[in-house]
C-alpha cells in the first residue's frame, strides 16, 4: 500500500465527493471498497469521552461516512463485563480493510481485525 505523509489536510488534497470518513457512528455500512474513493481512518484514543465526535467532524465537512459491517457479520458475545464496542484502533481498521481488499470476505477480514476483547465474534464462534 502506498502511504504518504504531508502536513496538508486530506480536505485540501482530495475532492470532497471522493472522501469517505470511517466512523463507528455512521448509519451507512461499508459494503465494498471503491478504489476511486479515499478512506479516512479516525484517530481518537478515548472512546468514552468523544462519542460521535468523528461523525460530527465528517458532517461539518459534508463528507460521506461509513462504518465497518461489524453488526451485519458479527454477534455480541456473552462476557462478564457485558462490554461490546465497535470502536477500533487505526491499525485494526487498516488490517480489516486490507484483508477485505485481498479476500473480498467481510467475515475473514473481521475475524482478522476485531479482537475478542471488543465483545463481538462471528456467529460460528458464538455457537462454540
Amino acid at each position: 500500500f502506498q502511504m504518504d505523509r504531508t502536513p496538508e489536510s486530506f480536505l485540501d488534497l482530495f475532492p470532497l465527493d471522493a472522501i469517505v470518513y470511517l466512523t463507528p457512528d455512521s448509519e451507512n455500512v461499508l459494503e465494498d471498497i471503491d478504489p476511486d474513493k479515499v478512506y479516512v481512518l479516525g484517530g481518537l484514543v478515548d472512546e468514552t469521552i468523544h462519542k460521535r465526535l468523528t461523525l460530527r467532524r465528517a458532517r461539518e465537512q459534508s463528507l460521506q461516512t461509513a462504518r465497518l459491517p461489524i453488526r451485519e457479520y458479527m454477534v455480541k458475545a456473552p462476557n462478564s463485563r457485558n462490554y461490546h464496542s465497535e470502536t477500533l484502533a487505526i491499525n485494526q481498521v487498516f488490517d480489516i480493510l486490507s484483508t477485505y481488499y485481498e479476500t473480498r470476505s467481510w467475515p475473514v477480514a473481521l475475524r482478522a481485525g476485531v479482537s475478542s476483547g471488543k465483545g463481538y465474534v462471528l456467529p460460528e464462534a458464538a455457537e462454540q
